[in-house]
């Protein structure tokens, strides 16, 4: 151990799950925090509640949001579709100032407890073209953090860990086998059903069956039977 706390974001999906590995592995007394916003479906929240009995959490805080009160994502709005192809620009399934919010709280909660340290699984590679997943969002927050917060503002130092920020699908899951993590329990899928199997067809199912491929790793992926 390190000694020091730290508060990681965890969505319950693949890439959460092998940040949380990481910041143990590193020594930190992990804090997990999830987010109940609105999305389509629970199936992630009760993924993220296995990663974090799995992993041995200090503690795991689920907030309440309603992101689908302002809508704008095919994720919180059940009016707009998850595509099934790879999209031009930024897709549907962008949650506007999602990382945004959740960094915040975040940030809250990791002040509240001592923690200068906060984790995200944020990629910029294998990642849905999201402007809150690139290296200058990340460290634009890390500078927010310095001067919005009072231990900021008396000299302390906040960092914002991405550690998967520029590794692809495939390097990310060998990094998380390498540390035992299951994935087997993490959902990924945007349009899960209520039993956590994926749909099989959109952008996240494609990215994280690629990954795997291409990690040389068997994939544990659920998959609902079609016609369900």
């Amino acid at each position: 151990m390190n000694g020091r706390d730290a508060v990681v974001l965890l969505s319950g999906g693949l890439d959460s799950a092998t940040t949380l590995a990481i910041a143990r592995g590193q020594g930190y007394r992990c804090h997990a925090l999830s987010f109940a916003y609105g999305q389509r479906h629970d199936a992630e929240l009760a993924a993220a509640r296995r990663i974090a009995a799995a992993q041995g959490v200090a503690q795991h805080k689920v907030v309440t949001l309603s992101l689908d009160e302002i809508g704008g994502s095919a994720l919180t709005d059940p009016a707009i579709a998850v595509p099934e192809r790879p999209s031009e620009g930024i897709p549907p399934t962008y949650v506007p100032a999602r990382n945004t919010v959740f960094l915040a709280i975040a940030l809250g909660w990791a002040e509240v407890l001592g923690a200068r340290d906060l984790f995200i699984g944020v990629n910029a590679v294998d990642y849905s073209g999201y402007p809150d997943c690139r290296p200058a969002f990340i460290e634009a927050f890390e500078r927010l953090a310095q001067v919005a917060t009072k231990a900021g503002v008396e000299g302390e130092r906040w960092r914002i860990h991405a550690p998967l920020i520029h590794l692809s699908k495939a390097e990310i899951i060998r990094r998380g086998t390498a540390m035992g993590v299951d994935y087997a329990l993490t959902v990924s899928c945007y349009q899960a059903d209520p039993h956590g199997r994926a749909c099989g067809h959109c952008d996240a199912c494609r990215l994280r069956r690629q990954g795997f491929q291409e990690a040389g790793v068997p994939d544990p992926t659920v998959y609902a039977p079609k016609g369900d």
